[in-house]
């Protein structure tokens, strides 16, 4: 028989057993060897959530991990290049000076097409470079005011490669930062690099760019899968033209491609090979793969967001993220993955106001700086262009050549002229605007002029900002090359899904809002990289389903 002594020795022996067991088996954060930071362009918490059910490849895997489906660009100007800028880098548009996709210098014009005047500035521009501007630039990171999570990660150890692969320069340039290994982008024609930086393209890349080629001169018949059915429904937008039902792409149509999952594959093929052949996570140091996919972004503005066109690139871009796990599964790398969006989406006017939205609308063509300008100059007798702007919102310029005697006379004719249009929800001047505290708490909850502020840079921002109505689509008719967009303060625009995954994740959900400012330190916190706090806008999030955590 046992004696007493040998039966609570038992008894400790399986407590301590019992508690080793469930230490064990705690959640815990990764510890990753290789980070990848996905951006998919346009893809809002609205379609994420439409086609949450249908996903079966590497989005259903991502949406069964650690799950914010209500993150935010908390910023008014939802455009490619500042929504980019603050995945990686914890920072607003405010810090990280990316204000829009480009913005104005009205002190500092430049030789420009047509023999006019370009007073402009392209986000990804080295304006240093001479004869250049903003339509004709040398692709640079210089005007990115902050250092992004490789930036910092390559200071510490710079045994870390930093690797960043997008259909648009300024995805690549805004996640990748100014100390990368290889930044790599779509220059319309082709795949490609900062000058001088071609020994590092992988090998990989002609066979790739050559099956761009192909694919634009020749392309495959794209066959409507069959969840898509019901959403294949024509939508006249003017004249004859339609959308809403899966158009075939024409040979040497190289826009179309861009609108495709053809698109977006070859991005990710090419984000492979640099995996593969730089030997991504398998060194000395945590690496980054930064990989920004276009494809949905030229899908939603050429054909809207939803019709047939939107649900077909959502099942292609469903099966390119599953090839991407499958390769990154195969190389037993520990890895990470977080996937978020620049920016969200709206869908075309005229499908909404058929579809229980009656107020939706274009914008009224004399909002356009085009159009105010020429009554601005008449009233004022002033040279022209009196303002500036790129779109009959967001961020408005008034030109360097107002007599200092005029310009709060102009600035209040221009304010006024605005703020009567029924079209027009709010025009704050940037006094207005600098005298507004950073916003803090949740990103939902704040008003319009503190998402506003999120974006104010005084050595870059206008003379005052100009936000239309909800559902008032900023571009006036279909003639100017798109139909459908995104740029503004709504949550339409804002909204974003923010994806963590890796091996062993304990899966959860957290429907409250987080911001795209949250994920460097997140990321950070995962390699014990110390990011000081008064360098970035975000905060750590704690990602381990249980007592533990990865936020310090």
């Amino acid at each position: 028989m046992m004696n007493r002594f040998a039966a609570l020795l038992l008894g400790a022996t399986a407590l301590v057993s019992t508690a080793v067991s469930a230490q064990d088996s705690a959640p815990r954060a990764p510890e990753p060897k290789l980070i990848v930071a996905i951006s998919v362009d346009q893809f809002s918490t609205d379609l994420f959530n439409e086609y949450r059910e249908d996903f079966s490849g590497g989005l259903k895997r991502l949406a069964n991990g650690v799950t914010f489906p209500n993150g935010y660009q908390g910023h008014a100007a939802t455009e490619t290049c500042p929504g980019h800028s603050t995945i990686l880098t914890g920072s607003r548009p405010a810090r990280t000076g990316i204000i829009a996709n480009s913005w104005f210098d009205p002190s500092a014009g430049r030789p420009g097409k047509d023999g006019k005047t370009d007073y402009g500035v392209y986000c990804s521009e080295d304006t240093t470079v001479a004869g250049s501007n903003s339509s004709n630039y040398t692709v640079s990171p210089n005007l990115l005011k902050v250092p992004t999570l490789g930036d910092r990660m390559r200071a510490v150890n710079p045994a870390s490669q930093v690797v960043a692969v997008s259909g648009k320069d300024r995805g690549a340039v805004m996640m990748g930062g100014h100390n990368t290994t290889l930044t790599m982008w779509w220059d319309g024609k082709a795949f490609r690099s900062y000058a001088g930086s071609e020994a590092a393209i992988p090998k990989g890349a002609t066979l790739i760019n050559n099956r761009a080629k192909a694919a634009i001169d020749k392309p495959a018949r794209v066959k409507l899968p069959a969840m898509c059915a019901s959403h294949s429904r024509a939508v006249a937008i003017g004249g004859d033209a339609t959308v809403g039902t899966l158009p075939q792409r024409k040979p040497g149509d190289a826009r179309a491609f861009r609108a495709s999952g053809d698109f977006d594959a070859l991005t990710m093929d090419l984000a492979l090979a640099a995996f593969g052949e730089k030997k991504l996570g398998r060194g000395p140091a945590t690496d980054v793969l930064a990989i920004s996919l276009s494809a949905t972004d030229y899908v939603g503005h050429t054909y809207g967001t939803e019709g047939a066109e939107t649900c077909t690139q959502m099942v292609a871009l469903d099966a390119t993220l599953g090839r991407m796990f499958a390769a990154l599964d195969k190389s037993k790398v520990p890895y990470v993955v977080v996937l978020t969006a620049d920016h969200g989406g709206h869908d075309l006017p005229e499908r909404n106001t058929i579809q229980g939205l009656p107020a939706a609308e274009r914008a009224d063509i004399k909002l356009m700086p085009q159009g105010v300008g020429p009554v601005l100059a008449k009233a004022f007798d002033l040279p022209e262009p009196a303002i500036m702007g790129d779109a009959p919102f967001g961020d408005m310029y008034l030109s360097a050549k107002i007599p200092a005697a005029q310009r709060a006379a102009v600035l209040d004719a221009a304010i006024k002229y605005y703020r009567k249009h029924p079209q027009v929800e709010v025009v704050f001047t940037r006094d207005e605007i600098a005298a507004t505290a950073s916003p803090s708490g949740p990103p939902e909850d704040w008003s319009l002029i503190q998402r506003a502020r999120a974006s104010f840079n005084p050595s870059r921002s206008g003379d005052f900002y100009v936000a239309l109505k909800r559902y008032v689509t900023p571009i006036p008719n279909t003639s100017f090359g798109y139909v459908a967009t995104h740029g503004s303060p709504w949550g339409y625009d804002r909204r974003v899904p923010i994806l963590f995954w890796w091996k062993g994740v304990a899966p959860f959900e957290q429907p409250n809002g987080i911001e795209t400012a949250d994920i460097l330190p997140t990321l950070a916190s995962l390699i014990g990289l110390d990011v000081p706090k008064d360098e970035i806008d975000g905060r750590c999030v704690d990602l381990v389903a249980g007592a533990g955590s990865n936020c310090k």
